[in-house]
């Protein structure tokens, strides 16, 4: 079935809103003007009634003889004629008429309901429906010379019917008609031609589709939309957002602040600039949002924010961590065992098994202590396992790494988990071993500690290497900001700081050039 167009829909409503106002207005004004033809009339009337009371001819002739009395009805009738009425009746004392535009009646006594009142010397018009229609008589009472009631006139007029009145003014009906019903389909085009330009020349059932689609699109995404108009009103709220932020329901058209008070996104339309990449805390989730302001034609006229769950990201991060770390730490461990082999090797080869005995019992030693004690003060297999990795990799590198005895870590400060301090001790160490590049150091250096007390947590990584200047120092937690050549460096210290600053910590750092670096870290 072929639809109309938004242009004809809305012409053909225009047509029946002015068509039907139009009517209206007719009525009212012709049932206004209908109320004033009656005052006319009633006007008339008395005028008419009064004109013939008065009339000496009529007076002298309704008290005498039956041949003057017969004089009346021609007096009369010239005189209705005069003055356009529908009938005018004269009646003496006794009720008899004198005049009637009926013939036969002219002699009769008149039984009239409403003429009683005329007998009384009381002047008054009334309103009666007859064969003819209605009809608006005025009755007026003729008083003699001395003052005295000697008969009444009845003057009769015909009221228009209202489709008489229509007729009458049919001509200037048609013209205004004609002339409304021109401008307003005129200007019902014009509205919808400009209404339709407005909406990209589509229809509204194309409209209608278009946000079916969008909603639908947006459904379907994996990630997380909300978008707020500059009233910070919802404009977008799809359903991976709500699974996310634990609502339900409709929300479209509430205040953001009234359903997700911790996203953030009213805030970028104050900055007038996007937050990529930016960890959240919201509703006890940790999601990853991208926050961009909405232009039109250069104004900001709201805000979208699109977010990712964490949770199944880092749970494959800390994966692929752990194989990272497990595949370092079997180089590193091959690597070193090779040499010990070979150490134990050449002293077995010179003769000396006492000697390679106890560097077995030694090596041994040393490697059990460090994983029993990791074991047990640290409280993450994960971190565990890297902080064991990198004192591999230092021995391989030819640094003494210590780990401070008394560290402890028991459980990890809300909102971090261990994933985020995989990422804080490993980047602080590697930084320590870049630090020993540039620099020839007879004794290389690097100690951690890692203190755990009762709401407070703080994480020391120290190193005697090349140190910081002082001029780089305020730009080192930049993101993409390095004194290395490689592509992969900058994001370090960067991701440290986003850490930390989700958590409310401090991060600082001490650094003499040339003579090393300490980062501590305080939770």
């Amino acid at each position: 079935m072929n639809r109309l167009t938004m242009k004809t829909k809305i012409t053909a409503l225009i047509f029946f809103i002015v068509g039907f106002s139009l009517l209206l207005a007719g009525i009212i004004i012709i049932s206004n003007f209908i109320d004033s033809q009656e005052e006319e009339l009633k006007k008339r009337a008395l005028l008419t009634a009064q004109t013939i009371a008065e009339d000496a001819e009529i007076k002298s002739n309704i008290t005498g003889t039956a041949e003057e009395k017969d004089k009346i009805r021609s007096r009369v009738e010239k005189l209705r004629i005069i003055h356009h009425a529908e009938y005018i009746v004269v009646m003496d004392m006794n009720h008899i008429r004198l005049s009637h535009p009926i013939s036969s009646l002219v002699g009769k006594e008149s039984a009239g309901r409403d003429e009683g009142q005329a007998f009384a010397e009381l002047t008054y018009t009334t309103k009666a429906k007859g064969e003819v229609g209605t009809v608006i008589r005025a009755f007026v009472p003729i008083m003699n010379a001395e003052h005295q009631q000697v008969g009444v006139v009845l003057a009769g007029y015909l009221l228009p019917t209202f489709f008489e009145m229509i007729w009458d003014m049919r001509v200037e009906i048609l013209v205004a008609g004609a002339i409304s019903l021109f401008f307003g389909g005129w200007g019902a085009w014009l509205l919808a031609s400009k209404m339709k330009k407005q909406m990209f020349n589509l229809e509204p059932h194309e409209i209608a589709q278009l946000v079916q689609e969008r909603t639908e699109t947006f459904n379907a995404m994996h990630e997380g939309i909300i978008a707020i108009d500059k009233e910070q009103r919802i404009t977008v709220f799809n359903d991976k957002a709500k699974t996310m932020m634990g609502v339900s329901g409709d929300v479209i058209g509430r205040q953001i602040s009234d359903v997700v008070p911790d996203t953030r996104l009213p805030e970028i339309l104050d900055l007038k600039q996007p937050v990529f990449n930016k960890e959240l805390t919201v509703r006890n989730s940790n999601i990853l949002s991208n926050r961009i302001p909405i232009k039109v034609n250069e104004e900001i006229i709201g805000a979208v924010a699109i977010f990712q769950d964490r949770t199944e990201a880092k749970k494959l991060a800390e994966e692929l961590t752990g194989v990272k770390a497990f595949v370092s730490a079997l180089r590193v461990q091959n690597h070193e065992h090779m040499n010990k082999l070979h150490t134990i090797a050449g002293l077995l080869q010179l003769g000396n098994p006492k000697k390679a005995l106890e560097y077995v019992f030694q090596t041994t030693e040393e490697q059990e202590e460090l994983t029993q004690f990791l074991s047990k003060n640290i409280r993450s297999e994960s971190l565990s396992g890297l902080l064991l990795s990198k004192v591999s990799r230092a021995k391989e590198l030819g640094i003494h790494l210590q780990i401070d005895r008394n560290s402890r870590l028991h459980s990890f400060p809300e909102p971090l988990d261990e994933h985020d301090f995989v990422i804080i001790i490993g980047n602080l160490i590697e930084n320590a071993f870049d630090s020993f590049k540039d620099k020839e150091v007879e004794k290389k250096n690097i100690y951690i500690s890692i203190e755990q007390e009762e709401g407070l947590l703080s994480i020391l990584v120290e190193d005697n290497g090349c140190g910081i200047r002082d001029t780089i120092l305020p730009y080192i937690f930049t993101k993409g900001y390095t004194t290395k050549s490689s592509v992969d460096h900058g994001i370090g210290l960067f991701l440290i700081k986003e850490i930390v600053e989700k958590a409310n910590g401090t991060i600082q750092v001490e650094s003499d050039l040339g003579k090393g670096t300490t980062f501590i870290v305080t939770i």
